[in-house]
């Protein structure tokens, strides 16, 4: 029988990384912003076009101008010539889930050096679009009728989550307040400024139980990152985080065909990502979570095992991800505060490198030696989880 855990755990590294500081930006198309950060990328691990045989994104949002052939669109935009193309699209996860990928095709020598890159104007962007996930066939015809929202599908999960576990607004609140926290460090951050618990429930109700507080920023911006293998990247200009652990994981499109609106399939993908690393929760103390909503953190951290199910609201309550806390999330400030372009994935990965690399914009731990990426696509619907190793 042929193990399901053959994961090349280690093997490759990711050398480059960037991400765009763009927040706002009006007449700029993401294509442009797609070669600002790749180039940045390469300059950071000391390599150029040339050296790229492996392209991974993923375009198909109004705001980010793809459509279909996305990737063979871009990668000629920029002028790369891959021999190896990842177009996977499982919404915010989507990113995690190529580099899991092109690690698996470095592996296999398919190709050498692979570049990931990600770019949206979400905020900028001048043509109408409709929700996402709004298509009127299949399961859809049950909810497109009735008006229901991405922002109303998150709150379909928290009403739920709190009616059976007791969790309360004011634990998802702490989620935003620490993201805040974490943000009025950042330069490049959307909003710096602290808010506190009052601030978030005294915002506008979005969604009920969801306020404005409690949901990701609207920006623009990109980013990219560059994979190799670990015998290349000792030839890199600065070297970078191996990735020791991968798991992915779909479960439904529509939430009327979600099967349990208390948790995600994050169990799955993060059982995967922490088998093959070799590594348990208990050993995390850094993580970069994706955090459209407050309620996504809430149900990734238990899915993920770093809190006992239906504890996340004590957990939260007593400072969990606080300062003093055992687990620090989302340091860069997160989508809550920084940037959420569309597809917050991609910068979830970046500040996990910079975190292991010791440049956090945002709060940096000292010396840490793990980081868990974990990220959320769709209403609920995929994701993806990374965990990446310091090198030393």
């Amino acid at each position: 029988m042929i193990s399901r855990n053959r994961f090349p755990s280690g093997s490759v590294n990711i050398v480059g990384a960037y991400e765009s500081p763009r927040r706002k930006s009006p007449n700029v198309h993401p294509y442009q912003i797609h070669a600002e950060v790749i180039a940045a990328a390469l300059a950071d691990a000391g390599l150029t076009v040339a050296d790229v045989d492996g392209f991974a994104t993923a375009a198909s949002f109004p705001s980010e101008a793809g459509w279909q052939l996305n990737v063979v669109e871009i990668a000629e935009y920029v002028g790369l010539e891959p021999a190896w193309v990842d177009g996977t699209d499982i919404g915010g996860a989507a990113t995690l889930s190529h580099v899991g990928h092109a690690v698996a095709a470095i592996q296999a020598g398919l190709c050498e050096v692979v570049v990931v890159s990600y770019a949206s104007c979400g905020r900028s962007w001048p043509l109408p679009a409709t929700d996402f996930n709004t298509g009127p066939t299949g399961p859809g015809q049950y909810e497109v009728p009735f008006g229901m929202s991405t922002i109303s599908a998150y709150a379909l999960a928290a009403t739920r989550y709190m009616h059976r576990y007791g969790l309360r607004a004011e634990h998802l609140a702490e989620v935003a307040v620490q993201a805040r926290s974490n943000a009025h460090r950042n330069p490049d951050a959307m909003y710096r400024d602290p808010i506190t618990v009052d601030h978030v429930l005294s915002s506008t109700m979005i969604s009920t139980p969801l306020h404005k507080l409690d949901c990701c920023v609207v920006s623009d911006s990109g980013g990219a990152i560059v994979i190799t293998s670990r015998e290349r990247a000792r030839d890199t200009r600065r070297g970078g985080p191996s990735v020791l652990g991968f798991g992915e994981a779909v479960s439904h499109g529509q939430m009327n065909q979600m099967a349990e609106l208390t948790t995600t399939s994050a169990e799955r993908s993060g059982r995967r990502a922490f088998e093959t690393a070799g590594v348990a929760p208990a050993d995390i103390r850094v993580a970069q979570i994706y955090d459209s909503f407050t309620i996504t953190v809430a149900l990734s951290l238990e899915a993920l095992g770093l809190v006992p199910r239906g504890e996340v609201g004590d957990f939260l309550a007593s400072g969990g991800i606080g300062p003093s806390g055992r687990l620090r999330i989302n340091t860069d400030g997160g989508g809550l505060s920084s940037n959420h372009s569309g597809r917050r994935g991609m910068y979830a990965v970046i500040e996990g490198v910079r975190q292991l690399r010791g440049e956090s914009p945002g709060v940096q731990l000292e010396s840490p030696e793990l980081c868990l990426v974990n990220g959320t696509g769709g209403w609920l619907s995929a994701t993806a989880t990374l965990l990446l190793g310091a090198t030393r």
